[in-house]
C-alpha cells in the first residue's frame, strides 16, 4: 500500500468514527450561519469560507454545521463584524482593515502598507506575538479572531490611464480600503471603500478612475480589464494581507472544547489553503489578461518613495495618540525588521538570482 492510500485510508476512517464518537460524547447538533464580505463567484476568496465548513463539518461527524451566506444575503460586505458583534450571526470572514474607522488597529489583522509578507505575516500571527495582540483588540468587540487566508502580494490596480509619475494621483479617484486609502489621500488622490462587488460598476460609470482588488486570478472574473487597460503592481499597500473569521464570543464560550479545536484547526487549514491557490492560479490568469491586450506598468519610483514614507509617517502619528494602535505598532514594526534582515540573508538573494539571472 502506498503512503498515500494509507494516509487517505487513515483519514476516511478517522472521519467515520467522528460521528459515533461525538454521540457518545453527548455532544450537541449545531446550525451556525457565517456572512462573508466577499462574492461567491470568486471561488478562491469565498471558497475559504467553504473550506474552513467542510472540514468543520467531517471532523464532527456533522453534528457541527456552518452555512456560508455571500453578502447581501444577511448584511452588507463591510458590515459583517458588525453583524457577528450584535450575535445577528455566529460566525464572518472578512477583512479587519475595513474596520479602521472604528479603529485604526484593525488595519494589523490584513496589512499595512509596505508592512508584512503572507509567510511573515502567518509568523507574526502563529509565532510572533500577533494573534494574541490581535485578539485583545477583538475582544473589546464581543469577537473571536482566527487568520482565515491570505492572497499573496497583491497588484496595485486598475487605471484608466497611465500613472506616469506622483503628480498623476493628484484627483484620482480610486477604490483602495483601509490604511492604504489614508495613503493614497496623502498623495493626493481620493480613495473611496468599495465592497466586492460594487466594483465594476462603480468603475464603468466613471464614479472611479482606478480600482484594486486582488490580482490576476480574481481580476479577470470580476472584468476590469474591459474598462481600464492600465494593470499596475506592486499592491504596496497589500504585501501580504490576511483575511480573517471572526466569532461572536459568547457563541465561542459555549461551544463544546472538541468543537473549538475543530474550528480553529479548520481555520488553520482554510488559512493555508487560500494562498497555494492563489499562487497556483494567478500566473496563467496574468498571461490570459496580457494576452488580452492589458499593459503592465510598475508603479513609477517616486509614487513608491512617497507612498512609504507618507506610510510610516502615519503609523507614528497614530500610535502617538492611540495606544491600542502603538501597542500592535511597538510589536509589530519590532517584528517586520528582524524578518527584513533575516530575508536579506537568504531568500532575498535566492529569489533574484533564480528569478533575473539567466
Amino acid at each position: 500500500m502506498s503512503r498515500r492510500d494509507f494516509i487517505k485510508g487513515a483519514g476516511a476512517g478517522l472521519l467515520a468514527g467522528a460521528l459515533p464518537a461525538a454521540r457518545a460524547a453527548g455532544l450537541p447538533e449545531l446550525n451556525w450561519r457565517l456572512s462573508s464580505s466577499f462574492p461567491k463567484s470568486l471561488d478562491t476568496i469565498f471558497g475559504a469560507a467553504e473550506t474552513m465548513s467542510k472540514r468543520v463539518a467531517q471532523i464532527t461527524g456533522g453534528r457541527f454545521k456552518i452555512r456560508i451566506f455571500p453578502p447581501g444575503e444577511l448584511v452588507p460586505g463591510l458590515q459583517v463584524l458588525d453583524a457577528v458583534q450584535a450575535g445577528t450571526v455566529e460566525m464572518g470572514h472578512t477583512a479587519g482593515y475595513y474596520y479602521v474607522g472604528k479603529n485604526m488597529a484593525f488595519a494589523f489583522d490584513t496589512a499595512l502598507p509596505f508592512g508584512l509578507t503572507a509567510r511573515q505575516q502567518n509568523a507574526w500571527m502563529y509565532a510572533g506575538g500577533g494573534m494574541e495582540l490581535l485578539r485583545g483588540l477583538y475582544k473589546e468587540y464581543n469577537l473571536v479572531q482566527f487568520p482565515g487566508g491570505n492572497t499573496g502580494a497583491q497588484m496595485g490596480g486598475w487605471f484608466r490611464h497611465e500613472i506616469k509619475s506622483l503628480k498623476d494621483l493628484r484627483g484620482l479617484k480610486m477604490r483602495i480600503p483601509g490604511i492604504g486609502g489614508s495613503i493614497m489621500a496623502k498623495l493626493g488622490g481620493v480613495p473611496q471603500t468599495l465592497p466586492g462587488p460594487d466594483i465594476y460598476p462603480a468603475l464603468e460609470r466613471g464614479a472611479i478612475d482606478a480600482a484594486e482588488w486582488v490580482g490576476p486570478y480574481d481580476d479577470e472574473k470580476l472584468g476590469f480589464s474591459r474598462i481600464a487597460k492600465h494593470y499596475y503592481y506592486p499592491g504596496w499597500w497589500e504585501g501580504g494581507p490576511q483575511l480573517s473569521f471572526i466569532v461572536n464570543q459568547q457563541k465561542w464560550n459555549e461551544l463544546p472544547e472538541p468543537y473549538q479545536a475543530a474550528l480553529e484547526a479548520a481555520c488553520a487549514e482554510a488559512n493555508v489553503t487560500m494562498l497555494a491557490e492563489y499562487d497556483a492560479k494567478n500566473p496563467e490568469a496574468l498571461m490570459r489578461l496580457v494576452k488580452q491586450g492589458v499593459k503592465l506598468h510598475p508603479f513609477p519610483k517616486d509614487v513608491m518613495v512617497a507612498a512609504r514614507k507618507a506610510a510610516f509617517e502615519l503609523y507614528e502619528e497614530e500610535a502617538r495618540k492611540n495606544p491600542v494602535f502603538k501597542k500592535l505598532y511597538d510589536n509589530w514594526k519590532k517584528f517586520r525588521e528582524a524578518e527584513i534582515q533575516w530575508f536579506k540573508v537568504a531568500e532575498a538573494p535566492y529569489q533574484n538570482f533564480i528569478y533575473y539571472t539567466k
